[in-house]
């Protein structure tokens, strides 16, 4: 591709009132609005107390920063992105980004969990107002994880140096839930230390993320999982007061090394991965794996009665390419394995109960997804407005996944990059005649249909609901 002019028939002027970058956050704003974003914000974030008016407008405020996230705003400042051009004759009650930083600071970890409120009731709305979590009456994953996001400033309440030698973090918790026949969305978040235990507080945040997975529409079952951090009897007997399975990674800690290395030869099953995966351990890939099952494996034996766990005990076991055993040109003695094991009650059969459970590595995605978006900074040096932030990141996530949800069948399982670079990041030029506003988009764009059929969905008559 070549310029068609000479460096001297081109110039720029940025002067046009009319034009705008993101004429998709029209659909998808009007998506938050239709299911109450504001309204929840504005009965539920209360700071009453907050100086210099940080407090009033929550509803404006918020949406103000959910927008600009669906916008691609990774930062304070970014959030300018919804100031320009002829946003103002589009939207009502846009905030500036100096106005919008000094609503975050004003947080409390009271008024974080206000905002958790809304995130829960906002979600539940989506769902039910968009094909969200297709299937969820049938079966739904609950899928809990941490990570840890570095951040620089010396300033910068709750960072740590934590799980990474000389990097300072903070650690976020995360709980999404998906379906055989969807992506995942987040039901719940929290910010915490750099270097807070991954279960810190494990048990009362599974609960919550069980709680809004029964109001987001997951009827039928529904099952945990998680990996070995979380492998305690407090998230156990949370799943079970809330009616969930669980698929839980054990590690091979004493008792089950013991188990383990019990189970007869006859008992391992052939298992073959269509698509190879990826070994936690080494990073090879693999495909094929041998997996067998303890029916009734005992957990946590050592603590009281009450707290003890009968459930299986499946193991997946591969071979250890890095450790043949060998002598001379005899080749293989004996082979060497490495055992992957879990906890769980999940009543499916043995190898799809392993395949289930190996899916929860689908919430590393929603992990990726989020530091290549809202997550990429946590802009504030206040712990909670970072916390604010986080929580705020969630919200326009499930926006963003339910515009993908209502657009066609590609942008359900696209990342929210690729539907913010098809449907959000469309210019528009606007032309008002007789008190209407018409978007006048680009020709020939190849999202057209599909942009469409949003719009077109989104400004329908309402739910009769």
């Amino acid at each position: 591709m070549k310029v068609s002019h000479t460096p001297a028939a081109v110039s720029a002027v940025f002067d046009d009132r009319n034009l705008i970058a993101q004429a998709g956050l029209v659909p998808v704003m009007r998506l938050a609005e239709r299911c109450g974003l504001a309204r929840l914000a504005g009965e539920m974030v209360k700071l009453p107390g907050a100086k210099n008016g940080a407090g009033a407008a929550a509803d404006a405020k918020v949406t103000s920063i959910v927008g600009g996230m669906a916008a691609g705003a990774d930062s304070i400042d970014d959030l300018g992105v919804l100031r320009h051009g002829a946003m103002p004759a589009l939207f009502r009650g846009v905030r500036a980004p100096s106005t919008l930083g000094t609503f975050l600071r004003a947080f409390t970890h009271g008024h974080a969990l206000q905002l958790h409120a809304v995130h829960r009731r906002f979600l539940a709305a989506l769902a039910a107002h968009t094909p969200l979590l297709t299937g969820a009456d049938a079966k739904a994953f609950i899928d809990v994880d941490s990570t840890h996001k570095r951040v620089y400033g010396r300033a910068k309440q709750g960072a740590e140096y934590g799980r990474f030698k000389g990097i300072r973090t903070l650690h976020p918790l995360l709980a999404t839930i998906c379906t055989p026949h969807s992506r995942p969305v987040i039901a719940a978040v929290r910010m915490r230390r750099g270097k807070a235990a991954d279960s810190r507080g494990a048990p009362k945040f599974v609960s919550e993320a069980l709680a809004t997975a029964a109001e987001a529409g997951c009827t039928g079952t529904r099952i945990l999982r998680a990996d070995s951090q979380f492998y305690n009897a407090g998230v156990i007997a949370a799943c079970r007061r809330a009616g969930t399975h669980f698929s839980i990674t054990t590690g091979m800690n004493p008792s089950v090394k013991r188990a383990v290395l019990a189970i007869p030869d006859e008992a391992w099953q052939q298992i073959s991965y269509p698509n190879a995966v990826c070994d936690p351990e080494t990073g090879d890939l693999i495909s094929d794996a041998e997996v067998a099952e303890i029916p009734a494996y005992t957990a946590f034996a050592s603590r009281k009665k009450a707290e003890r766990v009968t459930a299986r005990l499946i193991v997946r076991r591969v071979r250890d390419l890095d450790k043949p055993a060998v002598v001379g040109e005899q080749g293989e003695l004996f082979p060497v394995w490495r055992y992957h094991p879990f906890f769980t009650d999940n009543p499916a059969a043995t190898l799809q109960a392993e395949q289930e459970h190996r899916h929860h590595a689908v919430v590393e995605q929603v992990i990726a997804d989020s530091k290549a978006s809202a997550l990429a900074h946590l802009p504030s040096g206040q712990f909670n407005a970072n916390a604010a932030w986080l929580t705020l990141w969630a919200m326009a996530y499930n926006l963003l996944r339910a515009t993908g949800a209502l657009t066609s069948a590609f942008h359900a399982k696209a990342t929210t990059a690729t539907i913010r670079a098809h449907l959000v990041q469309v210019p528009a030029r606007i032309a008002r005649s007789a008190r209407r506003i018409t978007l006048h988009l680009p020709h020939n764009w190849l999202w057209q249909q599909a942009w469409t059929r949003l719009f077109d969905t989104v400004h329908g008559p309402p739910d009769p609901a």
